[in-house]
This record gives structure tokens, C-alpha cells and sequence, in this order.
């Protein structure tokens, strides 16, 4: 989707060097400087990049078709300064024998949950470490529908690969868009038969990302009770919502009701976290002239819950500069954040903190760095 010109938008004062000079922007801290030294250096966002330094969605397989090999997007992410990634697979995958790459492309081809990336993504890893990269690889499989099929999964990704994976999701519970090919909104009464897998997740600290949509421009918030129905049985799960619940079928909810309601479900539960991923996010809502103080002032208050990325899906009709594209697009909103949020989203402390790493986000230079 193109994105929408930002004519309105005016960078601060001290951040002008990033819109007239940005050839010249030197490149984020390596990775050996996101831990704790005895004289931590500090990010100077007069002349350091904007975007965001940790990649919390990135899909390194397809839904069809072959990927862009792993050592080329690893590349992608040291160009681009990103130096942790959330490494997703995709759990839902079209035939081996579908002529497509994208689901949308093949209405009515059915698109199953399948462990096939998760296993590809751990053999990459274990072949090909990647230099200069923190990655993080995911549990993509689960079909929430059939929650006794989970823990199964589980116990074989352990025996195959033993401590790898320290994330689950992106797990669809209610995904409109998949609906020409066979999804469904996950039943109420199946939600209360998670309790297996997520005490699992629970006891080991893995978190879980879930697509949930609100609901579309007809019903804005249609499916908020299936959300609501995961986050009342499971409080103690560290449970991230995907796209903050918009999507492409959402474009037309005001903000002002948008951001009412996120703010209220982080009140009301502790342990979740939102996810600021997809452009659609800002080319529908976050660009927009009359909302974007809204969410610079929401993301402000509440940004100890933010994760970003780009939810870039590695198919082989991408390259480096999709990916730059979709990087940028993605941090559009950070420049506009105080450094308190800054550093708590895009340089990655929240991502730091939820899984428990031993990194830190150095300091914002001039704000006690």
C-alpha cells in the first residue's frame, strides 16, 4: 500500500540533521554496545537514525513459494541498523503445489497451520549465526482452534531444538483477512481450553503475540470480546496484541476511540503489551494531520508496552529496499517521541525487559546520558 505524503509533519529542532542530512547519519551502536559496561555510550538522536534498532515482527518465510535467503535479510538488518529480530515464521501456509505467494492472491485455497517454518527458521540459525544480530526465533505454528495439538508441537521443537525458542506467535485468533481461505474466529468456549499451553508459556517466560482484529469500518468492535475473553482467563501470561487490533478492514475508527480504548485494556491488564507493527498503522492512522498528536501523546504515556517492527514478509519479490521502506515507514511516529519513549520502544528496553535479556537501551544523550 503507498504510503500517504506527510506534508504536515515538522521534525524538531534538534532532529532537522536527520531530514537534511541523512546520508550522512552515522549508523546505531554495534550490538556488543546494548550491554551493560562500566561507561555505557549514549544515543545521540541529533545525528543517529530514528528508526527503530530491535525488529519484534519479521516473518523470514512466505505463505507460498520460496523465501529471500536468511543470510540476505540478516543483511537487510545490519544495513538497516536493526540489531535484534524477533525471527516468525508463518503458521499458516498455502499448498506446496499453490502457484502463490500471498493468500489474498488465492481466495478460497485453504491456508493451514503448519511447523514447517518454525523448523526452517532454527535450521537457518543453527547453520548460519547471524554476525552483529541478536535473533530471537518464534513459535509460529499453534492453531488456537485446536489447542490439544500445541503442546505436542512444543515437546518436538524441544527435542529438535532444545532452549531455542523463546517467543509464540504470530497466532491468529481472529484474522478477517484469512477469511477467504478458511479461518475462523476462534470459538469463545475453545479460549478456556488454552490453559495447557499457556501455563507452559507462563512457567518458562515465553511471551505470546496474537492477531486479534477489533473488528471493520462496519462493526469497529465486533471480535473485542474475544480479546477480552484471552486477557480475563490468562493475567499472568505476558500477552502481546498484534497491530494494536487494526487492520486493513479497520481503516475508518477514529482515533480519539482507537486510542480510548488501547489505553483502557493496558489499564485494566498488566501483562499486555501492544504491538506498532504494519504500515497500515501509519498510513491509516498515525500520519494522519489531526491524529498524529494523539498517538505521539498516547505512545508517550504508555511507552513501557510498546514493541516495534515491520512485519516484513521475506518472499522472494522483496528485496533490501522493501525492507528499508517498511523499517522507515514503521518509525515514522519515533522521531516525534520524548526520549524517555524513545528509548523504551526504539532502542529496544521493553523488548530487553519482556525477555528478560541480559542487553539494556543506552541512555538518550542529553537526558542524563
Amino acid at each position: 500500500m503507498p504510503s500517504v505524503p506527510l506534508p504536515h509533519r515538522t521534525l524538531p529542532a534538534t532532529l532537522v540533521v536527520l531530514a537534511t542530512a541523512a546520508c550522512a547519519t552515522p549508523a546505531p551502536p554495534p550490538l556488543d554496545a546494548f550491554l551493560p559496561t562500566l561507561d555505557p555510550v549514549c544515543y545521540d538522536r541529533t545525528t543517529q537514525p530514528q528508526t527503530a534498532v530491535v525488529d519484534t515482527h519479521l516473518h523470514l518465510r512466505p505463505f507460498g513459494g520460496p523465501p529471500v535467503p536468511f543470510d540476505e535479510v540478516m543483511g537487510y538488518l545490519r544495513d538497516s541498523g536493526v540489531r535484534f529480530v524477533n525471527i516468525y515464521g508463518i503458521g499458516q501456509m498455502l499448498p506446496v503445489d499453490s502457484p502463490c505467494t500471498y493468500y489474498l492472491d488465492c481466495p478460497g485455497t485453504p491456508v493451514l497451520p503448519t511447523l514447517k517454518n518454525d523448523f526452517a527458521n532454527a535450521a537457518s540459525v543453527v547453520a548460519n549465526p547471524p554476525p552483529g544480530i541478536h535473533a530471537t526465533l518464534s513459535m509460529t505454528f499453534p492453531d488456537l482452534s485446536r489447542p490439544e495439538t500445541i503442546i505436542p508441537s512444543i515437546e518436538l521443537l524441544d527435542l529438535e531444538y532444545p532452549g531455542m525458542f523463546r517467543w509464540m506467535g504470530e497466532v491468529n485468533l481472529v484474522k478477517q483477512a484469512l477469511f477467504g481461505n478458511g479461518h475462523r474466529p476462534v470459538a469463545s468456549e475453545v479460549i478456556a481450553r488454552w490453559a495447557p499451553f499457556m501455563e507452559v508459556l507462563r512457567e518458562r517466560g515465553i511471551p505470546i503475540a496474537i492477531h486479534s482484529d477489533l473488528g471493520s469500518d462496519e462493526e469497529p468492535t465486533r471480535y473485542l470480546p474475544l480479546m477480552q475473553e484471552v486477557l480475563d482467563l490468562y493475567p499472568d501470561n505476558r500477552i502481546v496484541w498484534m497491530h494494536m487490533g487494526l487492520s486493513l478492514e479497520l481503516r475508518t475508527l477514529p482515533a480519539t476511540e482507537h486510542i480510548t480504548l488501547m489505553s483502557s485494556m493496558l489499564d485494566r491488564y498488566p501483562n499486555l503489551m501492544l504491538d506498532i507493527t504494519w504500515r497500515i498503522i501509519d498510513d491509516n492512522y498515525f500520519s494522519k494531520e489531526e491524529n498524529q498528536p494523539l498517538y505521539v501523546a498516547f505512545l508517550n504515556e504508555y511507552s513501557n508496552r510498546i514493541l516495534p517492527g515491520t512485519d516484513f514478509l521475506a518472499s522472494s519479490n522483496k528485496d533490501f529496499e522493501v525492507y528499508r521502506t517498511e523499517l522507515e515507514v514503521t518509525s515514522r511516529i519515533l522521531a516525534f517521541l520524548n526520549d524517555e519513549a524513545f528509548r523504551n520502544i526504539a532502542l529496544g528496553e521493553n523488548y530487553f525487559r519482556l525477555l528478560n535479556l541480559e542487553y539494556g537501551a543506552p541512555k538518550v544523550c542529553g537526558a542524563g546520558g
